[in-house]
């Protein structure tokens, strides 16, 4: 089993509590944009956000990986989509940090996402036949996802 470390390194262990859920099926790049999106808001926001991502009320801007995909006025941003299966591993993700700040005696209504990052964690690689007996790689890539919150 490997064991895996924290991407986020200023962590203090009176006031910090983080969380991670590792080796996700779910896009590297929805991944990304939701983790910078919900960056910096309060732990109560970011659920409600999500929330509203799932049920398609609110959409997510993408700013970094918005080629071919449709215009819309976004908070500012001319790009954005509903990355449904990213917010609800990151809401799952959220709520495995609230208990984890409940078991440490912190202030759930006063924490602070100070930090949340999705990275591409292991390669699936599998082959597709193709003509005269050749075959072409298919990649699946699992996300590890992380979050940090401080009590402010």
């Amino acid at each position: 089993m490997p064991e895996f470390g924290y991407s986020f390194v200023r962590y203090n262990e009176v006031s910090d509590v983080r969380g991670s859920l590792r080796e996700v099926d779910v896009s590297p790049k929805e991944a990304r944009e939701v983790a910078n999106y919900i960056k910096g808001m309060s732990l109560d926001r970011a659920k409600q956000i999500l929330q509203e991502v799932i049920d398609k009320r609110r959409m997510i801007p993408f700013k970094r990986y918005h080629s071919k995909i449709g215009h819309h006025n976004v908070e500012g941003f001319y790009t954005g989509r509903y990355p449904i299966k990213a917010a609800k591993f990151f809401l799952k993700l959220l709520e495995n940090l609230e208990s984890n700040a409940l078991y440490k005696g912190l202030d759930v209504s006063r924490l602070i996402i100070i930090h949340a990052t999705a990275y591409p964690g292991r390669k699936l690689v599998r082959y597709v036949p193709r003509a005269y007996g050749r075959r072409s790689p298919k990649t699946h890539v699992y996300v590890h996802i992380e979050a940090v919150a401080r009590v402010v």
